[in-house]
């Protein structure tokens, strides 16, 4: 068997970054920087209010309170059009522009009208300082200034800081398209009815979500019957359309798994055919194989439904966020406390168990919370890899070595697959 290190760096070393690219901010949603976003102009471009409230000069308000002349009115998107002189102000709205002659405001919560409003008054109670209550320009960003550097994932705030700055188009890491085909005589869609010795195709929808969540573009190229012409010709298709291509079933040794013996056909010595030393998923085809664009990696996942959800966690998700320049590529872990005995029999391989994460109880007499960073563990029912269901209730999959499993109360490593639980774990496999 393969140990399940040596077949990550084998995949790994087939799945470099995407060739970068040049795209909108809003194209580049979900993408990492491949270089540096660089300010086009000063954010803000010119100074402006940071309160509604009335521009003047600090040095007229000494005294205060003093009464100053009202000249206008300063809206977000206009310009006073004249100077504040000594004496004068002009009523502000946040984010509009100070005018010339101003050089601070004062917030509206601090002033109040004279009693003579048709006269243009305004009392200003609280004596400012010169700059208070404005942004000056450049002082979130200068032009020139780096605003993202590379390596960084566009969400929406950064999509804002981009727009901000001026960033026409930035240097990306495109999010890789990838292909998901299913084979098995025995599949049928949902919503069909079963006929004898058939199953619904649940990998297929389970493996494109898996690759969107993974923060890439899916496409469905549908399944295959067990024919090898029939899948040669999906996957010269997906080749024309993908930069990844994810295969479920027909890896193992039976005699029409035909997903093995095509990546064979089609990629020779590039194919490979691993039996890893990890229980389930242990069957695994991988090739790179030649695109029009380049070497297209092709992962062959087991057709049991745990086994293809495990293989793509270990195996596939690392390698594709790689290909998206992605500096974290697989899953949170975290340490938890065996809540009830995780037995199992040494034979060779690390076991994953699917299980649920809690918040470890309050320790004895003390009535403090465990709380975030202190969990416990417990396995979820049905640990078949055929057992569907249990991945769906599980939180994570705890790594037992080979061995006698781990007791109750004993510390037990395990992968966060639940996106609802990731945010409370930091660090990556």
């Amino acid at each position: 068997m393969t140990p399940l290190e040596e077949a990550q760096r084998l995949v790994l070393g087939a799945c470099p970054p995407l060739r970068p690219a040049e795209l909108r901010p809003a194209d580049a949603l979900g993408c990492v920087l491949a270089g540096p976003a660089v300010a086009q102009v000063d954010v803000p471009p010119f100074a402006n209010s940071a309160m509604d409230g009335y521009a003047l000069r600090a040095a007229d308000t000494g005294a205060a309170p003093v009464t100053l002349e009202v000249v206008g009115r300063v809206l977000a998107g206009s310009t006073l059009g004249r100077e504040v002189g000594p004496g004068q102000s002009a009523r502000i709205m946040t984010g509009a522009p100070l005018p010339q002659g101003a050089d601070s405001v004062c917030m509206i919560e601090r002033t109040r009208a004279d009693g003579a409003t048709e006269h243009g008054r305004v009392v200003v109670e609280a004596s400012v300082v010169p700059g208070e209550n404005v942004r000056a320009p450049g002082s979130d960003v200068r032009a020139g200034e780096v605003v993202l550097d590379a390596g960084a994932e566009v969400g929406p705030t950064q999509l804002a800081a981009l727009v901000s700055a001026g960033c026409a188009t930035v240097t990306v890491r495109p999010r890789p398209r990838v292909a998901v085909i299913t084979t098995g005589d025995e599949l049928v869609d949902p919503g069909t009815p079963l006929g004898p010795a058939q199953v619904y195709d649940s990998n297929r929808p389970m493996l494109l979500a898996l690759v969107a969540e993974s923060g890439c573009r899916a496409l469905d190229l549908g399944r295959s019957a067990d024919d090898e012409d029939e899948l040669a010709g999906r996957i010269h298709e997906a080749l024309g359309r993908a930069d990844a291509l994810v295969l479920s079933g027909g890896v193992s040794v039976g005699d029409v798994d035909v997903v093995r013996m095509v990546l064979q056909r089609l990629g020779g010595e590039a194919a490979h055919w691993l039996q890893i030393a990890i229980r389930p998923a242990k069957p695994f085809s991988f090739a790179a194989l030649p695109g029009p664009e380049g070497t297209v990696p092709v992962f062959g996942l087991p057709g049991n439904p745990v086994s293809s959800a495990v293989s793509f966690e270990l195996l596939v998700r690392p390698a594709l966020r790689a290909m998206a320049g992605h500096r974290v590529t697989g899953r949170p872990r975290v340490w938890a406390r065996a809540a009830e005995p995780l037995r199992r029999v040494a034979d060779g391989k690390t076991h994953f168990v699917r299980v649920q994460l809690a918040a470890a109880p309050p320790a004895p007499g003390t009535g403090a919370d465990g709380g975030r960073g202190s969990w416990v563990v417990r396995p979820c029912p049905g640990q078949g890899s055929h057992q569907i269901r249990s991945m769906g209730l599980a939180d994570g999959l705890a790594v037992l070595a080979d061995g006698g499993g781990a007791e109750a109360g004993e510390p037990v490593e395990v992968i966060v697959t639940n996106p609802a639980l990731a945010p409370w774990f930091v660090g990556a496999p």
